[in-house]
C-alpha cells in the first residue's frame, strides 16, 4: 500500500469535496491506503455518505486548521495540531509516503520545507505545474516556490522536471526549454543568459533551447523552466483564459435555439475535447526535491482533483523519483552544507 496524507479541513471546498475525492481515490486504486487528517467528528460524519474499503481509508484527529490568509512561517510553528502540520509530520516520520493539501499555499512550502526537508543536493524545491497541451500536458518548473532564482536552481529544475515527466506521465526524453522572449540565444534578462549556456552543457536532459509563452500550449517542450515569478504569471493567465474561452464557448452555444440544437449535436465530441484541457485532470502541483512527496492541489480544488492527486501520489511512490532525483544533482550539488541551507 502507498499511504497518503491528504489534509481534509484545507481548501475552499473542505471536507465534503476532500473526502469525497479520498473515497473515489481508494474506490479506484486498490494500491491506496489514504490518512485524512482533520477534526475526527467531521470526517466520520462525512464518510457515512460513502461506500469505500475501510481497510483503505484512516483518520488522523488533528483539531487546528491553518486559514489561507494566516503569515505562514507563524502558522507552522504555533499551529502543531493542525491537518496541515500533522500530516507534512506523518511524511517526516515515514508514516506517509505523501502529503497532499488544498490548504495554504504559503504554508504547505514553508512547511514542506522546514518539517519534510529537502534530499540530499537540492538547493531550492520548485513547485511543479502540469498544465493541459494540444498534445498531451507539460510541467512548468517552478510556478510558484521560488520567485528569485539563480542560475544553478534553473538547471536542477530542469533536470528533476525531466524525471518527474519521463517517470510520471510516461513521455521518453521530455524536451526541456527555458521560458525566454525569442529564440535567440542571446535574447533575455540577466537569468535566463546565464542559464541558457549551463543549460545547453547538461549532457543528462533534452534541452532544445528558448521557448516563447505562445508555444506552451502548442506542447513546445514537455519541461518549461523559468523563475517562479514568470511560471506563476503563466499559470494564472493559462487557468484564467481557459475559464474565459470555455464561458464564451458556453454562452454561444446557449445563444439561441438554433446554436442549442447544435450543441446537443456535438455534446459529446465537445465534453470528451474540454477534457483534455482540464488541468484537474493531471492531479495536482508536486512540490519537487522534498525528502517525500507533497502535492499542492487548487484552493478550489473538488473531488475530481483529490482523487487524481492521489493516484499520482501512488505512481510517484512506484517510480522511485526521489531516488534518482538524488543521483542526477551530484553534480550540481551545494559545495557546503552552508549553501545547502541559506
Amino acid at each position: 500500500m502507498i499511504k497518503i496524507a491528504l489534509d481534509a479541513m484545507g481548501g475552499d471546498n473542505a471536507p465534503g469535496e476532500i473526502i469525497k475525492g479520498a473515497v473515489d481515490a481508494v474506490n479506484t486504486e486498490s494500491e491506496s491506503f489514504v490518512y485524512l487528517v482533520g477534526k475526527k467528528e467531521i470526517i466520520e460524519s462525512e464518510l457515512t455518505k460513502y461506500k469505500y474499503n475501510q481497510a483503505q481509508i484512516g483518520i488522523v484527529d488533528a483539531r487546528d486548521v491553518i486559514e489561507t490568509g494566516e503569515p505562514p512561517v507563524m502558522a507552522v510553528r504555533k499551529k502543531k495540531d493542525s491537518s496541515l502540520v500533522k500530516g507534512l509530520t506523518m511524511v517526516k516520520n515515514k508514516e506517509a509516503d505523501a502529503f497532499v493539501s488544498a490548504g495554504s499555499s504559503g504554508a504547505i512550502l514553508v512547511g514542506g520545507q522546514v518539517i519534510v526537508g529537502r534530499l540530499p543536493g537540492v538547493e531550492r524545491p520548485p513547485i511543479g505545474a502540469i498544465v493541459p497541451t494540444d498534445k498531451g500536458c507539460c510541467i512548468i518548473v517552478d510556478s510558484g516556490a521560488n520567485v528569485d532564482a539563480r542560475p544553478n536552481f534553473l538547471v536542477q529544475w530542469a533536470k528533476m522536471g525531466s524525471i518527474y515527466m519521463e517517470s510520471c506521465v510516461g513521455i521518453k526524453n521530455p524536451r526541456v526549454a527555458i521560458v525566454n522572449v525569442g529564440l535567440e540565444e542571446e535574447k533575455g534578462n540577466q537569468l535566463v543568459k546565464e542559464t541558457y549556456p549551463l543549460l545547453k552543457a547538461c549532457n543528462d536532459i533534452n534541452f532544445i533551447g528558448s521557448i516563447e509563452a505562445r508555444e506552451i500550449p502548442n506542447s513546445g517542450a514537455d519541461v518549461i523552466v523559468c523563475d517562479a515569478f514568470v511560471g506563476n504569471v503563466i499559470l494564472k493567465l493559462y487557468e484564467g483564459l481557459a475559464g474565459t474561452l470555455l464561458k464564451k464557448i458556453k454562452g454561444s452555444l446557449m445563444s439561441n435555439l438554433k446554436t442549442k440544437i447544435g450543441a446537443l449535436l456535438i455534446k459529446g465530441s465537445l465534453k470528451e475535447t474540454l477534457k483534455t484541457m482540464d488541468s484537474s485532470e493531471y492531479g495536482g502541483a508536486p512540490l519537487i526535491g522534498l525528502n517525500g512527496l507533497v502535492v499542492k492541489t487548487h484552493g478550489s480544488s473538488k473531488a475530481k482533483e483529490v482523487k487524481n492527486s492521489i493516484i499520482q501520489c501512488v505512481t510517484f511512490a512506484k517510480q522511485n523519483i526521489n531516488e534518482r532525483i538524488v543521483e542526477s544533482l551530484k553534480d550540481t550539488a551545494p559545495t557546503d552544507d552552508k549553501k545547502a541551507n541559506e
